[in-house]
């Protein structure tokens, strides 16, 4: 049994951190979202009230936070991890960052002599309360080994991806072509439609087919196909249209600074962009379907 320190208790954070005390594990919990810390409180994890009390005596600590700039604040300053946790405890970030803020906390959690991985998930809020998301995990071989072995509660798989940052690069890329994917299953859902092929045959055809995807079996965009879609129940998030809009942008960033185009990327990206100024970035980002059959105005 581990002493778990746990930082960023939200949709994701929360469930993740449930079940490593399903597995045995005291987690102290931090959230500066009272609901979050409340939440997290009724399923066995420990509230404290500093990310100083999180680190005190962990073996290891996790971070799950929205952007960058939060793990950032989290990690530096007077009031954070680096200045507040033993050398002895092991810091796993699973946020979904910039290459450039994993860049620095790893640069800076290896001046400071901590063991520091990168190790963001694939799976999803479902993924994350039935313990079986994927892990890609930067960092130094013994470092990430080490890691695993706090992972594996929270895990379906667990894969090394090499040097620090590499986790990140492969969270990035992966949702780039999640989202991608998603996009061409609606067009190809509406225009099955319009040219007169039932819903449930067209998707037994593509399913099987070259038009196959992780999104068309899992977030098909047409309600009563697929059962774990959003499209079932009035788009009620399962990925916010929010996150997918801040995922593709970070592919965009770090493609711009590798010179690479995303020309396909970027048109998601506007329909994500589209979505939220309609007013629905808190619904889940298969909705872009709407985008597609016209059923939702909006500005383009």
């Amino acid at each position: 049994m581990a002493t778990v320190g746990w930082i960023g208790l939200g949709n994701m954070g929360g469930p993740m951190a449930a079940n490593m005390v399903k597995a045995g594990h005291v987690v102290r919990g931090f959230d500066l979202n009272s609901e979050a810390v409340s939440a997290a409180a009724e399923a066995g994890i420990r509230p404290v009230t500093s990310i100083a009390e999180a680190v005190d005596g962990a073996d290891v600590l996790f971070t799950m936070l929205p952007k960058g700039e939060h793990a950032r604040a989290v990690y530096f300053g007077d009031h954070g991890v680096l200045a507040h946790a033993s050398t002895s405890t092991l810091l796993v970030d699973s946020s979904t960052i910039d290459m450039e803020s994993a860049r620095a906390l790893h640069d800076a959690a290896a001046v400071a002599g901590f063991r520091f991985v990168d190790a963001p998930v694939s799976g999803g809020m479902s993924g994350a309360q039935a313990g079986t998301l994927t892990f890609m995990i930067g960092g130094e071989a013994s470092t990430v080994t080490d890691a695993s072995a706090y992972i594996e509660p929270m895990s379906g798989n667990i894969i090394a991806t090499g040097a620090a940052t590499t986790g990140q690069a492969a969270k990035i890329c992966n949702n780039l072509m999640l989202f991608i994917n998603l996009a061409g299953a609606a067009e190809g859902a509406v225009l099955a439609d319009r040219l007169g092929l039932d819903k449930q045959v067209f998707w037994d055809i593509a399913s099987v087919s070259s038009g196959d995807s992780w999104a068309l079996r899992t977030w098909y965009p047409v309600a009563g196909v697929v059962p774990t879609a959003a499209s079932n129940n009035d788009f009620a998030p399962t990925f916010t249209t929010e996150l997918a809009n801040k995922d593709i942008n970070l592919a965009i960033a770090a493609a711009v600074a590798v010179d690479i185009p995303l020309e396909i990327g970027e048109h998601v990206q506007q329909l994500f962009q589209r979505l939220i100024d309609s007013g629905n970035a808190a619904k889940d980002c298969s909705m872009i379907v709407k985008l597609v059959d016209g059923s939702l105005e909006t500005t383009a």
